[in-house]
């Protein structure tokens, strides 16, 4: 992706009308991450890629299934992914490295990308040469708190689990290349913060981003302005 594009926002892989108007609207700058955990085809136009469902079990205590993965794949492998996130396990570092080794050369087969999910207590050279995109994923203060460190070491970062404009300016001026969430279309106010952060002009080097409308963070902060900067390439630390 060319860098100096404002970074691409994947709300899940929603398909419904206020998706489809912002989608129509801004082409290239929102894509979908399907997850297998809800097949569904994926859309001609739309960029996408693909989870592996490991989140949704870590969340449900479930065990996590590999099949589920392999069919998306075997049925749209061909349609070219942006990426797809390699099996892993939300906080553990070990076990993602295992999970890594065990799936990755048989994900390799299928000529997609692959993306590492990066979790607490993971570093840098954690990272294997093979992978293409750092998908940040762990708890949340911990994604947080070393998201400069990924961008500054890797040049292709998603962040997962964005969902508010603060986070989306956030990740942005942290230099994210992408990244998902999964609530914009189920709060009208949340639709609008993400209509509100694509109707403005990413690439100018500073502006104000005032808007009618909270900027919520996890705590319900009250309505303030959000000072956005955007930084161009060569002020980003290279790989």
């Amino acid at each position: 992706m060319n860098r100096e594009q404002p970074m691409m926002v994947m709300p899940s892989n929603n398909t419904g009308f206020d998706a489809g108007f912002l989608f129509g609207k801004h082409p290239g700058r929102l894509g979908h991450l399907h997850n297998v955990d809800r097949l569904s085809e994926p859309r001609q136009g739309i960029p996408w890629a693909l989870d592996n469902g490991g989140f949704g079990a870590w969340q449900s205590k479930k065990k996590w299934s590999e099949e589920p993965l392999y069919r998306f794949l075997d049925e749209y492998a061909a349609w070219k992914p942006l990426w797809v996130v390699v099996p892993d396990w939300v906080g553990d570092r070990d076990e993602t490295l295992r999970r890594w080794d065990q799936h990755a050369p048989a994900l390799q087969a299928f000529g997609v990308p692959l993306a590492m999910a990066v979790q607490d207590g993971m570093i840098p050279v954690d990272v294997p040469a093979e992978c293409s995109v750092v998908f940040i994923g762990g708890s949340t203060s911990w994604k947080w708190r070393s998201l400069p460190m990924w961008t500054s070491s890797f040049p292709r970062v998603h962040v997962g689990r964005v969902n508010s404009l603060r986070l989306l300016l956030m990740a942005e001026n942290a230099g994210a290349e992408s990244c998902d969430g999964t609530g914009w279309f189920r709060d009208p106010t949340r639709t609008a913060e993400l209509a509100s952060y694509h109707s403005h002009d990413h690439n100018h080097p500073q502006f104000e981003l005032r808007i009618s409308i909270a900027c919520h963070t996890e705590h319900h902060a009250p309505m303030a302005t959000c000072r956005m900067s955007t930084k161009s390439p060569s002020s980003r630390k290279p790989w």
